[in-house]
């Protein structure tokens, strides 16, 4: 197989046909060499039922999850079982357009010693004015405070070789950033700008504030890249000692002088002050902590209930 694309979905029926209908006419060139890899992240529309009529024609493959784990999981299972050289991965909601494919596959072959195409949005259409300054600033973010960088209003529309692939699984992240995970893995990576379209059916399963986007923001977009909270966490705690021990020899000072020191208020303000950077502290080493015993579990990153479409049925 030329080319695998990979699709992580739930309850995306409005959107199935319509994906199908332009991947196909996008890849009409390639017919008989690719194939399209649906990673069902246990849905409970009729997203299964849509997509098990179209496994006969041959280009359509199925996976489905014992239960919800989540897009990235979803998306390392479809590079697990993809079998194609160029590995293509997008989004289902039809806001990356699938006729940008062919041109992904041409700027490879225009580029054979690069391992990522990646793509760039230049605008993003029908997106919440909110949630568009939250992403802007999560990228910047992102790009300020990484060890390794990520390209700025890059998502998870991208082509990557056979070789970038293994090495990105190789990783067996328990808490997996993918956009992190290939930038960390290096190579040659060029990147193909386009409109970011809306979504064509349905509603997002990532609102600016949910708390799936907050969590994964600081699990595994920051905790897992950075150690920067930890180090913000330290010279704080420094500034704080440093106030503190000064504080303490003017009152030192004042005591031998016969002043009278401040009352109640500048107490309490100065224990509630520190108690708050303690708690906050604690909470960004807990952070840390918690992606350690989870990865020392070391506990399967998904479970595969059934597949189709497939030589060998699980």
């Amino acid at each position: 197989m030329e080319i695998s694309v990979i699709f992580s979905f739930y309850n995306e029926e409005k959107n199935i046909l319509e994906l199908l209908n332009r991947c196909r006419k996008s890849l009409s060139a390639f017919e008989g060499n690719y194939e399209l890899i649906f990673v069902n992240d246990n849905s409970k529309d009729a997203s299964l039922n849509l997509l098990l009529k179209e496994v006969a024609k041959g280009d359509v493959k199925i996976i489905n999850m014992s239960r919800n784990f989540g897009v990235a999981e979803c998306v390392l299972a479809g590079f697990q079982y993809s079998s194609g050289f160029l590995v293509i991965y997008m989004d289902t909601d039809l806001q990356d357009p699938p006729e940008l494919i062919p041109e992904l596959i041409q700027k490879w072959k225009e580029n054979p010693d690069a391992d990522v195409i990646y793509t760039a949005r230049k605008s993003r259409m029908g997106e919440n004015p909110i949630k568009m300054l939250v992403t802007k600033l999560g990228y910047r973010l992102m790009k300020s405070l990484y060890d390794v960088e990520i390209p700025i209003d890059a998502g998870d529309f991208k082509l990557l070789t056979r070789r970038a692939v293994n090495e990105v699984l190789k990783m067996n992240e328990q808490k997996p950033f993918i956009r992190g995970m290939i930038a960390y893995i290096g190579f040659k990576q060029i990147p193909v700008y386009y409109d970011r379209e809306t979504r064509y059916g349905g509603d997002t399963h990532f609102p600016a504030f949910g708390k799936k986007v907050i969590f994964n923001a600081l699990e595994r977009a920051l905790i897992s890249y950075s150690d920067i909270p930890l180090k913000i966490s330290l010279f704080v705690g420094f500034f704080i000692s440093a106030l503190s021990f000064l504080y303490l020899i003017a009152v030192i000072i004042m005591k031998f002088l016969g002043w009278n020191l401040p009352g109640w208020s500048a107490i309490m303000a100065t224990m509630l002050i520190l108690g708050g950077i303690q708690l906050f502290t604690m909470g960004v080493m807990g952070l840390y902590i918690t992606n350690i015993f989870h990865q020392t579990k070391n506990r399967p990153l998904y479970i595969v209930k059934d597949t189709y479409g497939f030589n060998k049925q699980e």
